[in-house]
């Protein structure tokens, strides 16, 4: 990485001009929001089913709904700071940290349901609780998130301020930085790596053992509902996945893309999932049978 050893430097903030720059923004930042407020209507309404009713109080339903808060999270992150073109060293603090920790979590939650599947599936007679799970991984990962803005902190930044993202990326903004960043940088790609690729690895296993299991079943009405279930899920864990890894090993190769596709691809891969897991979670709640009357929430057993 460039580096200098110049005095410890730093601006009032960033200036955001990935969207600016893009041809007909305000069209797609549009789009965008339109998709943010159906995931916001959405996940608040699940979140609330699931807390007031005590009966969806179970493994399955508090992963579904610590998933609900996380893309709703995750979007409002994004979303509404793309309004701002100008972001404070605090304000650009806490978008990376957010991001980064909800989108980790992202995948993690994924891991987490995919895993659910596999008991439910494989071991229907063992299920246990998710909640120790499910805190843990969540402690773990914001403890590991600060580690991005608390290195942007130290930086000195006595150049352009102009951040070539949609939001306070860590990449984009360190690469302003005229100190030596080589440390941080090295760091933040094993904790990508290792982050994104584990939960996949993990997914990859856990499906591996339901089609052994699913095809091990002798009825084949048995294999249709185990497939169906998993269908989805498996859908939302490519839209997730298949942009975020591809945008990064390109960056990893130096292949230089379109910084408007980069833009593009990397903001509906983290604002399409939280949109579109509705429809996983549909089939989660048929799996788990629930129906919602003008009162009361109905189980179909």
């Amino acid at each position: 990485m460039q580096n200098t050893s110049d005095p410890f430097i730093q601006h009032a903030g960033f200036y955001i001009v990935a969207m600016s720059s893009m041809p007909y923004s305000n069209v797609y930042v549009m789009f965008l929001t339109v998709i943010y407020v159906i995931t916001v209507m959405c996940n608040v309404f699940l979140i609330a089913i699931i807390f007031y009713d005590h009966r969806l109080h179970v493994p399955k339903f508090m992963a579904v709904g610590s998933l609900a808060l996380v893309d709703l999270v995750l979007s409002t992150s994004l979303v509404p700071g793309m309004i701002k073109t100008i972001l404070c060293h605090l304000n650009c603090a806490v978008q990376m940290f957010t991001y980064y920790n909800f989108l980790t979590l992202e995948s993690l939650s994924l891991c987490i349901l995919s895993y659910d599947r596999f008991i439910v599936i494989c071991f229907p007679l063992k299920q246990k609780s998710l909640a120790f799970i499910i805190c843990a991984v969540c402690i773990f990962n914001s403890v590991r998130s600060l580690y991005g803005p608390s290195s942007i902190s130290a930086l000195s930044f006595c150049g352009s301020l102009k951040v070539n993202s949609y939001f306070c990326n860590f990449a984009p903004v360190s690469r302003l930085s005229c100190s030596d960043i080589t440390a941080q940088w090295n760091l933040a790609t094993a904790s990508t790596i290792l982050f994104n690729a584990v939960p996949l690895i993990l997914i990859f296993l856990t499906y591996m053992g339901i089609l052994i299991a699913v095809f091990r079943m002798k009825n084949n009405q048995s294999h249709y509902k185990a497939l169906a279930t998993c269908t989805e899920h498996l859908i939302l864990v490519a839209i997730f996945f298949i942009p975020i890894f591809v945008i990064f090993n390109l960056g990893l190769f130096g292949i230089v893309i379109n910084p408007n596709v980069r833009t593009v691809c990397l903001s509906l891969s983290s604002l399409i999932p939280p949109c579109v897991n509705q429809g996983g979670l549909r089939a989660g709640f048929k799996a788990g049978f629930i129906l919602c009357s003008s009162r009361d929430c109905l189980f179909i057993l």
